[in-house]
């Protein structure tokens, strides 16, 4: 498989712009609270979370915000293989090692940008992310950084998401356009909110552009979590 960046490597396309949309909506949700630890995930595997993860963190730090990447898909990380780097150290590694978190952490060619990969993949990756040692690394690193995003694993299938879920300012959920059931991403919600997480919105990826009009849709939950409100755009292509 290969992996880039389209907001680097494509900055004027409309995918582009989509992850621009994407980020000034995330914005929006931190008006009236403070959103800085903001973990993603999708209902099942491929559905383009960790390139939604880069590509967003990309797109945030074009606006001068310094963003930290953290992989947390520790079953099967991603992120290195996004920003091209070394993985022989991660997440995995600074969970159990009695050393200091930044030697972890790796510079990106995107100013303001900067990455934890997960490490070598653990036999016990929803232990290490349940850990207290984990709580408190979130909780630190979010204190020198204007955004920490958080790639997770799939929620439906393993527990990781949920449990990550508790211990950031809100989640968003991608769902893979004309590949999920709707019920099995229902399914999905439906854990988050079990778990009292904060859905910022849903990402429709893998959504066919060269239809003459597509929609865009997002959900998003106000102050109080007992309502949302839909924002429909409609684009007539060029």
């Amino acid at each position: 498989m290969e992996y880039s960046l389209i907001t680097l490597e494509q900055s004027k396309s409309p995918i582009s712009e989509a992850f621009r949309t994407l980020r000034t909506n995330v914005q929006f949700t931190s008006v009236d609270s403070q959103t800085k630890k903001i973990m993603v995930t999708s209902a099942g595997p491929r559905e383009g979370k960790s390139s939604t993860v880069a590509n967003l963190a990309v797109s945030i730090a074009q606006t001068g915000k310094t963003v930290l990447v953290m992989d947390a898909d520790l079953r099967n990380p991603t992120q290195h293989k996004l920003f091209r780097l070394p993985n022989f150290e991660g997440l995995s590694v600074a969970l159990v090692q009695d050393q200091d978190y930044w030697s972890y952490i790796r510079e990106t060619s995107v100013s303001g940008l900067m990455v934890m990969t997960g490490g070598p993949i653990p036999p016990n990756p929803a232990e290490l992310v349940g850990s207290n040692r984990m709580k408190r690394l979130i909780e630190e690193l979010s204190e020198h950084f204007d955004i920490l995003l958080i790639d997770t694993p799939p929620v439906v299938a393993v527990t990781d998401a949920c449990i990550l879920a508790q211990e950031v300012d809100g989640a968003i959920l991608v769902v893979a356009s004309g590949e999920v059931n709707k019920d099995y991403a229902q399914r999905a919600k439906e854990q988050l909110d079990k778990v009292g997480a904060k859905i910022l919105g849903v990402v429709l990826n893998k959504a066919d552009l060269k239809t003459s009009e597509y929609y865009y849709y997002y959900y998003y939950h106000g102050s109080d979590n007992s309502k949302g409100s839909k924002k429909r755009r409609k684009r007539q292509k060029a």
